[in-house]
């Protein structure tokens, strides 16, 4: 019972650490690129370690139903849930730096009409 209860704890504060972190990196008006880069590691930590800690309980959760299944660490969704969502963070993260340094400045001088 106690596991299962562990499981949906840590599972949730993955998820909003997760948040957090997306909340740092893209959501802070009137900062720079490297302000937000520097304020997110902390929080990638956080959701780092919180993510691990949810797929060992996903893990032993699932060796404890079934002894003989090799399941690895990194098959438990909220590993891959972490992996996934950095992933698209620090591509969508390099993008707008892009975007910010190389079009934007183009695009205010001129004028539409």
């Amino acid at each position: 019972m106690f596991l299962e209860l562990g499981k949906f704890v840590t599972f949730g504060a993955s998820i909003l650490s997760l948040m957090a972190l997306l909340g740092s990196a893209f959501f802070v008006p009137g900062s720079g690129w490297e302000d937000r880069l520097i304020g997110s590691l902390t929080y990638l930590a956080l959701a780092g370690c919180l993510c691990f800690a949810s797929g060992i309980l996903f893990r032993e959760d699932t060796l404890r139903h079934d002894p003989e299944s090799e399941v690895t660490l990194t098959s438990t969704l909220p590993v891959k849930l972490f992996f996934w969502s950095l992933g698209l963070m620090v591509l969508f993260f390099l993008l707008g730096w892009f975007l910010d340094a190389f079009y934007m400045p183009h695009t205010l001088g001129k004028q539409p009409w």
